[in-house]
């Protein structure tokens, strides 16, 4: 059982995994796009248009691939995880339907008209097909993070006379704090990706000498967009997801720090590494006593550490829980500094004539996407050993008559598809890019 479990949980970690790594482009896209359009639309400068559109195509060849690793997650839930399915259907089934029938619909059909109706729809009506893209695709991440949410954090149920989890409250559902900041903590992180592709793609184009006059908008908006983004990333929402996690997980919290101990004024472990068999954090660099303060907002306030809790209640992966938290906090820092010092240079009016900051940014693009990824892990690895939190353990939830040479079989048979499918995006956004933003 325990190999199955591990197998099951592999397959719904490679498909989820290599499926986000299409809907954050488009998320943040959605926004940037509608920026383009807005600026078109105040100058009536067709540069912006011409912009638009070719971000546009970018957008259709993400959101294509989106539909296509997303399906299969959604059957997952019935072919590898049947027991959570049966016990949480009735709540997670509500958010999961919305997702599909509302947000879906709503942001595919926009598309279509954004993409193949600009000339019918005249400029403002063309805006508002960007803008209900942009609703549509937000309105779709809402109600994703809301059922993770849950499971983070269940609220609003109660149980049914066979054990069954009932939804009791729609609003209450929608509503989970946990979500409102996992929401804001995720869509941000969704605009730097867009707005550090964005902004590489820019500076490849100055760089190559093609298309100036486009790519220097791409640079602009990129780098005042992951400005704004990178920062909010820290705070409020950062600080607010690390809050929440203090007061309903600090077990995890103890874990994602590396903190064996509970401590008064716990220090922040910039690196290191857990050491489990001795229970303690070796060669760390730590900021003193700014765990307490980040987290309670008092220096010498008190942090439970892992001690505080019973060791069948850690996550079960502790080492990986706490790196993939640090790349995560590491490469958000690094994401400031290279957009405060891009901000600088293009205040000063010297960022499109700098060589080694165009070459920052354009070497910059695949870390936003490891920062996501991380981030995930993080909330996902950090809930461990709980499915949802408190209510079902992990290895109840799996579908106890596959085995874990079937789940094998389908791992390595999306392994495959994955792969061509990985082949043919990479081909479509090059001949995108190759081809460059269409005149007239």
């Amino acid at each position: 059982m325990l190999d199955a479990l591990l197998v099951h949980r592999l397959h719904f970690a490679y498909t989820v995994t290599f499926h986000y790594l299409f809907p954050q482009l488009t998320m943040g896209l959605a926004l940037l796009m509608v920026i383009l359009k807005t600026l078109a639309l105040r100058t009536g400068d067709e540069h912006y248009n011409e912009a638009a559109r070719f971000w546009a195509h970018i957008f259709g060849i993400n959101f294509a691939m989106g539909v296509v690793t997303g399906i299969p997650m959604e059957f997952q839930f019935g072919t590898n995880w049947a027991q959570f399915s049966r016990a949480a259907g009735g709540v997670i089934g509500q958010t999961l339907a919305m997702e599909g029938v509302f947000s879906f619909f709503l942001e595919s059909s926009f598309l279509g008209l954004f993409l193949f109706g600009e000339k019918r729809l005249g400029p403002r009506g063309h805006w508002w097909a960007a803008f209900m893209v942009f609703l549509g695709s937000w309105l779709s991440g809402y109600l994703i993070v809301a059922t993770d949410a849950w499971m983070q954090h269940p609220v609003a149920y109660r149980l049914g006379p066979h054990g069954e989890i009932m939804l009791a409250s729609f609003w209450g559902l929608l509503l989970n704090p946990w979500a409102l900041w996992q929401y804001a903590h995720n869509m941000s992180g969704a605009v730097i990706t867009a707005a550090f592709v964005m902004a590489a793609v820019g500076a490849f184009y100055l760089l190559t000498k093609q298309f100036q006059a486009h790519a220097k908008t791409f640079v602009r908006v990129g780098v005042l967009a992951g400005l704004v983004a990178s920062l909010f990333q820290i705070a409020p929402s950062g600080d607010a997801q690390g809050r929440m996690l203090a007061n309903h997980q600090p077990v995890t919290l103890a874990a994602m720090e590396g903190l064996f101990e509970t401590k008064r004024g716990a220090p922040v472990a910039v690196i290191g590494q857990p050491d489990l068999q001795n229970r303690r954090l070796d060669n760390p660099l730590e900021v003193p006593r700014a765990l307490s303060f980040l987290t309670y907002r008092r220096w010498m306030s008190e942090v439970k550490g892992l001690d505080a809790f019973p060791p069948r209640d850690w996550p079960d992966n502790i080492p990986l829980l706490y790196y993939s938290y640090h790349i995560m906090v590491g490469l958000g820092t690094i994401f400031i500094a290279i957009m405060v010092l891009a901000a600088w240079k293009l205040r000063r009016g010297t960022l499109y004539d700098s060589p080694g900051m165009l070459w920052a940014l354009m070497l910059s693009l695949p870390f936003p996407y490891i920062a996501n990824t991380a981030g995930w892990m993080t909330a996902e690895f950090g809930r461990q050993p709980w499915l949802i939190y408190g209510l079902m353990r992990t290895e109840s939830g799996i579908s106890p008559q596959v085995s874990s040479g079937n789940v094998w079989f389908t791992l390595l048979g999306f392994m495959g598809i994955y792969t061509v499918l990985s082949i043919l995006f990479l081909f479509l956004v090059y001949r995108v890019i190759e081809k460059g933003p269409e005149h007239g």
